[in-house]
């Protein structure tokens, strides 16, 4: 769909919407309305905000995002937003044309501060690595991205952002320390990152891993016969003993690679995207957590 045709069709949504809900129903509760590009950032932003704004994330768990094709409803949902949050760093490629159909709503971008490290190899050689909120000490600068975005738009409750940020980004620091730890614990020739995505580069920088992809940003090309190829001579050639994919796609390659290998399929790995609540990763926090632990038990699963 064109976004002329979306607009219209969200134009069209927005009527029909409008009539079927009474009048209290679409009314505000005074809270300012927060709008982000996918739930990561959302639950970031739910915790600096607690019961002061209201955040809604556009993508929903589970969602591929760098492809995301949003629809009228998404753009009703959106039009009443205070603010916008999203990442920047070409992650979110539909995102420029989505705020454009929403008019002059406010919209900040959360990797800004950040030195994005580049990507190595293919299509995207030298263009950022938008996957910045997966490094251990950059996801701060996110938390802090947010509290000042929330102040500058919502100033009377900024005593209550200050406060939820520092406590958000204590408990963020807290868990550092031990996830670092549970990689430190391993030989030092296993200290290997082999997934689908080159989504892992900051988090692998973090924890000390040397990182190995089949491909570098989820795109039309993925799981190709030469990218695998050129996986399965890497694992070979570092005797790399396990391999990962991430929620968001195909695990089939990782798969491929392990087989061809050797390696140990290592599970599922979570960055782009939350679970549902009843699921494995529903906060920003199990994320980083049950991904670093599949990463180590993966890799330590045959050490001596």
């Amino acid at each position: 769909m064109t976004l002329r045709a979306l607009v219209l069709a969200a134009a069209s949504t927005l009527v029909i919407v409008g009539a079927a809900l009474p009048a209290a129903a679409r009314a505000a509760d005074g809270r300012m309305k927060v709008v982000t590009s996918f739930t990561v950032i959302a639950d970031m932003a739910r915790e600096v905000a607690g019961d002061a704004a209201e955040v809604v994330s556009i993508t929903k768990p589970g969602a591929e995002i760098h492809g995301y094709e949003p629809t009228p409803r998404d753009i009703v949902g959106a039009q009443d937003a205070d603010l916008i949050l999203w990442n920047g760093l070409n992650l979110e490629l539909w995102f420029e044309q989505f705020l454009a159909s929403l008019g002059p709503v406010p919209a900040v971008t959360l990797s800004d501060g950040i030195a994005p490290i580049a990507i190595a190899g293919g299509t995207y050689q030298g263009k950022p690595n938008p996957h910045a909120w997966m490094g251990l000490d950059t996801a701060l600068t996110y938390v802090t991205n947010i509290e000042t975005a929330f102040i500058a738009r919502d100033p009377g409750n900024a005593a209550t952002y200050r406060a939820n940020a520092a406590a958000y980004r204590d408990r963020l620091s807290a868990a550092i320390g031990p996830l670092r730890a549970q990689i430190a614990a391993l030989p030092e020739d296993r200290r290997w990152l082999v997934s689908c995505e080159g989504a892992f580069s900051y988090l692998a920088r973090d924890l000390g891993l040397r990182e190995v992809y089949l491909w570098p940003i989820n795109a039309d090309r993925m799981g190709t016969p030469q990218q695998v190829r050129a996986v399965v001579d890497a694992v070979r050639q570092h005797r790399i003993p396990a391999v990962f994919c991430e929620s968001t796609v195909s695990q089939a390659p990782a798969q491929q690679v392990a087989r061809e290998t050797g390696a140990q399929y290592g599970g599922m790995l979570y960055v782009d995207s939350l679970s549902a609540a009843d699921g494995p990763v529903p906060s920003f926090l199990d994320l980083l957590e049950v991904t670093t632990r599949t990463i180590a038990e993966g890799l330590g699963a045959t050490a001596n």
